[in-house]
């Protein structure tokens, strides 16, 4: 077996590694050590293989983890339209009770059951549609729709 086939098992391998893990990591590797099996192809020696191998290698995981890709993207799941079906749904809000020194709430239906809402920093109090912006516990915490007059 030649080198760069031994290089290009090898970056299999790993490539097939990296489908058990869900990172593009052991990826950028593979990349590196079929880099590597091309070297071997154009008659470098074996030391020259393993340089390109670790260069590539390093720099094509350097460049996933400045893009987008490498970032973990953390959202809060209250507020995450992907998690909660709920968040951008419409609500009906006939009345708003005072709680004294708290936020005006109301219970309203909405799927069948009774919840309590909540504004959300910066909606405005008034009765009709509002949008569910975010779930805290068993509250809905809900916008002014932006299609929809207010009184």
């Amino acid at each position: 077996m030649s080198d760069w086939m031994i290089w290009a098992v090898l970056a299999l391998g790993v490539a097939i590694l990296e489908l058990f893990t869900g990172t593009f990591y052991l990826l950028m590797i593979a990349i590196g050590l079929a880099a590597a099996a091309l070297a071997a192809m154009f008659g470098m020696g074996f030391s020259v293989q393993l340089i390109v191998a670790a260069v590539v290698g390093v720099i094509a995981t350097y460049v996933l983890y400045n893009s987008k890709l490498g970032k973990i993207q953390k959202t809060d799941a209250a507020r995450d339209p992907n998690v909660n079906l709920d968040i951008g749904q419409t609500l009906n809000v006939a009345e708003w009770k005072d709680i004294p020194g708290g936020q005006p709430v109301a219970r309203v239906m909405y799927r069948g059951a009774m919840w309590d809402v909540e504004l959300a920093t910066g909606a405005t109090v008034g009765t009709g549609q509002f949008v569910i912006n975010e779930l805290r516990g068993n509250r809905l915490i809900v916008t002014n729709n932006s299609n929809e007059r207010r009184n």
